[in-house]
Parts: structure tokens; sequence; C-alpha cells
């Protein structure tokens, strides 16, 4: 895995987002210049949402290029895919995917050095980006998600630089892998167990982990994937 080369790097503003204006920083635009990174993200780049978005455990998002042909024959042409930042990503490749990298692993890239600390959940605001209201569910659903990083030591990263595999800590705990347990075989507790031990995951998803062996129960994801409103329509009248 070491050695894979930028396609984009990318950085955006809160801009407004969909018909109802929401603040959001999910599109991102190419950076034609060394760009400086900090432990909360790059210089430049915002998050509409910094209490779901952002922060030291999602400073950097990974997104692979090559899951854009996959989503072009899922729902047809559309101008977002047609270049990278359609998902909101900082890093655009070819050649890693979530099958691939594990959380724990380390990269270096330009002079800074990141530590994958989580796969994405996908949010309602996907919806939104795609104008399509079953987008984070299909996110979700198609292992599709890309990847966030923490970093570990701030440095400068250009437009062409790549990134270097330098240590890998769990490389069973892939992507893939976490997202299974997540989404797909939800109660397997000793997978769960196992989980909610791996101290380079980020701290919200080991204490999923730990909620659902304490509960048996999944959490309820509608909020997440189809926002506020989905989630008022549903249960507006459990208190009548």
């Amino acid at each position: 895995m070491s050695g894979v080369a930028l396609r984009e790097l990318m950085t955006g503003p809160v801009r407004p987002l969909g018909a109802k204006g929401v603040p959001s920083g999910i599109a991102k635009t190419a950076v034609s210049a060394p760009t400086e990174l900090t432990a909360m993200g790059f210089v430049g780049d915002a998050q509409g949402d910094t209490v779901r978005h952002g922060g030291t455990e999602k400073a950097v998002h990974h997104y692979p290029f090559e899951h854009y042909a996959s989503w072009a024959r899922d729902l047809g042409p559309r101008d977002l895919l047609d270049r990278p930042g359609a998902f909101g990503e900082n890093l655009s490749t070819f050649g890693l995917s979530e099958e691939d990298v594990a959380v724990g692993d380390v990269f270096e890239i330009g002079t800074a050095l990141l530590e994958v600390a989580q796969g994405r959940q996908p949010c309602w605001k996907l919806n939104e980006r795609f104008g399509f209201k079953a987008m984070a569910r299909l996110v979700q659903s198609s292992g599709r998600t890309g990847w966030y990083y923490r970093v570990l030591r701030p440095g400068i990263v250009g437009p062409g630089d790549a990134l270097r595999l330098l240590h890998r800590a769990d490389p069973q705990w892939t992507i893939a892998r976490i997202r299974r347990l997540f989404y797909v075989d939800t109660l397997n507790r000793n997978e769960l167990e196992h989980l909610s031990r791996l101290d380079k995951l980020a701290k919200n998803w080991r204490d999923h982990a730990l909620r659902r062996l304490r509960t048996s129960t999944v959490e309820d994801w509608t909020a997440r994937l189809d926002g506020v409103d989905a989630t008022k329509e549903r249960h507006g009248n459990d208190h009548v």
C-alpha cells in the first residue's frame, strides 16, 4: 500500500447546502498549492456542524476515486461524479480502499503523519448533496464510505504528494470489517468485545460497541441517515 499518489487534495468553506440552505462544508474543490495541515484539519477547510463533523478524530477525510465509477453505474450520469469532491473528501486516490486500510494504519504525506481513526458514518447531508433522499443509506449499505484520519504530526501537504504507509497497528481490523460489524453483523458479541478494546479506533465507535454489548440493541440510525425531519415524522405521535 505504500506510495499511493494523490489524485486531488481538496478543501472547502462552509456554504449553504440543499433547498433549506443548511450550512455545510461538504462541497470541496481542488487546491493547487501546498497546504498546511493542523491537528484539526487543512487550513481553508471547514465544517458546518462542528459537533458531528471535523475535530481531531475526523481531521482528514479520504475517499477512493475508484468508487465513482460504481456510483455512476448505480445512479446514472451525474455532474457531481465527473471529478473528486462529491463526498466531501480531502484526499482522493486510486489504489486504496476500505478493504485495504485498517484502523491504526499510519501514513506519511508531505511532512505530515496521519493515522486511520474510523470509517465514515454517512449522514443525511449526502442526500442533500446528491438530491437523492436515499443516498446516505446507499453509502452505508454499499461499504463505499471512505475513512477519517487523525493527525499525528502537522505539516505541509501538496497536491502532488503521495501517501506512504509507515506502520500497521491492527491490520486485520480493516474499515470494511468494522463496517460489516456495525451495519450487517450488528450484535456479534465476540467481534464487539474485540472492537471495544481497539485503542486506535475513535472513542465514539468503541462506545457504540460497549453500548451494544450492554444493551443487546442497535442504535437508531434514522436521524443520521434521513435527517431530523424524518425522525420527527417517524416519532411524532409517540407521546400523544
